[in-house]
């Protein structure tokens, strides 16, 4: 099975849910070394409630970058334990769309993704992002519960 999987991404989003997938996803890369994990973090632009406060949005954007820069690096101090190749990678948009667009961009296998993450929107059994990427992603999704 392992085999098939040569490239792994992992929707990270700092979620109890995407820890568990990263963890999944670097237990599978234990078991062959050629397998390559890519974590992928989303950064939704901020919305200006108001035009005219611009230093406070700025602001706002700002403090989200610095935070996801922190997560960044815990990220990647806890792939250094693989002796496989891993990256990871912050990028901004919706987050469902920017996963499937990751995915087809960069050939992957594999997307290991909780079932739900931060937001505070809920289906019946997948969180938003989640259902939208089993739906769209041209390749096999693990989900992590």
């Amino acid at each position: 099975m392992l085999t098939d999987y040569s490239r792994i991404v992992v929707a990270y989003d700092h979620s109890d849910l995407s820890k568990k997938a990263l963890k999944m996803a670097m237990n599978l890369a234990k078991q062959d070394k050629q397998i390559e994990i890519l974590v992928l973090m989303v950064l939704q632009p901020a919305r200006p409630i108001v035009y005219s406060y611009g230093y406070a949005f700025e602001s706002i954007q700002e403090s989200q970058r610095e935070e996801i820069n922190a997560i960044r690096k815990e990220v990647e101090e806890e792939l250094q334990s693989l002796p496989n190749k891993t990256r990871s990678v912050v990028v901004e948009g919706n987050p469902g769309v920017m996963i499937v667009e990751y995915v087809k961009k960069n050939d992957c296998d594999l997307v290991v993704m909780g079932s739900r993450g931060l937001s505070g929107l809920k289906e019946l059994f997948l969180g938003s992002v989640s259902h939208y990427v089993v739906q769209k992603a041209p390749c096999p999704v693990f989900i992590v519960k």
